[in-house]
Parts: C-alpha cells; structure tokens; sequence
C-alpha cells in the first residue's frame, strides 16, 4: 500500500534521489532546508518530493523523483494528485520548473498543469556543467502551474 509521509530531519538521506531529479547538490542545498519533503513508501522508499512557498500564494515543486526502476508505474502522478489535495485551499497556485524535456513536461501537461513562463539559459547560468536529458542539453527552465 503507497504511504506518502513528510520528512523533517535527515532530507540528505534521500540524496540519491534528490540528485535525480537536481544533478547538482549546492543548488538542492537552496531549497531543501526551507522545502517541505515527502516521500513515498511502498514496500520500500520509490521516490521523494520537496515543495517550497516561493510568495504570491503560490507553491513551487522544487524537485519530485521516482527511482528510474518504478519510473511509470503511476507514483509521480499519486504524488502530484497528494500534492494537490494537501495543499488546495492553503495555496491558489501550484507550478514547477523544468527544462525542456520530452518526457517531463507531457507528464506535467497530463497532470493538469499548463505552460506559464521561462527563464532563459537557466540551467546553463546556474550549473557548473551542462545538464543533458535523454541527450539533450537543458538550456531554459520552462515553468508549468495549475490553479489548485
């Protein structure tokens, strides 16, 4: 049975997964003591999210990652669908940011979230590497938002 439950102390135990979703750990250290994490549980840890208020009632996603060997097997929508019914009433807006991926933003789309904004070359200003997925480079984060 899929349990999702908060985390408080120890957030790097999870660091594995953070860095699945965020490959480098100074930019999960911004967001991760002030973010709230979860993860979920089903017969074993299969994934972590954190969320974060970043003002404006809105809450941001910062990072959500499921291990690559239960990837699409419907966690990363039961975290979004928890994410939603914890936090409807508490926050009007609920975004996340991402780079320009084939798989990420249609799974986003899917879950309801619709394209709002970019921030130009984010990941290549704020990366000490360059950040390739399913090979190719991330350039522009591409922030997603449903109104909850």
């Amino acid at each position: 049975m899929i349990e999702i439950r908060e985390v408080v102390e120890n957030k790097k135990q999870f660091l594995s997964l953070l860095l699945l979703a965020d490959e480098q750990e100074d930019m999960i250290d911004r967001y991760i003591a002030d973010g709230t994490m979860y993860v979920l549980d089903d017969n074993g840890v299969k994934g972590e999210c954190v969320v974060l208020n970043v003002g404006n009632n809105t809450l941001e996603i910062k990072n959500i990652a499921i291990h690559p060997d239960y990837q699409r097997k419907g966690y990363g929508q039961a975290f979004i669908d928890f994410i939603i019914e914890k936090y409807k009433g508490e926050y009007s807006v609920l975004q996340v940011g991402t780079g320009e991926s084939q798989t990420t933003i249609p799974f986003y789309e899917k879950c309801g979230f619709i394209r709002s904004h970019i921030i130009k070359n984010f990941f290549i200003d704020n990366y000490e590497h360059p950040i390739y997925e399913e090979g190719v480079q991330l350039v522009d984060m591409i922030y997603l938002k449903m109104d909850l």
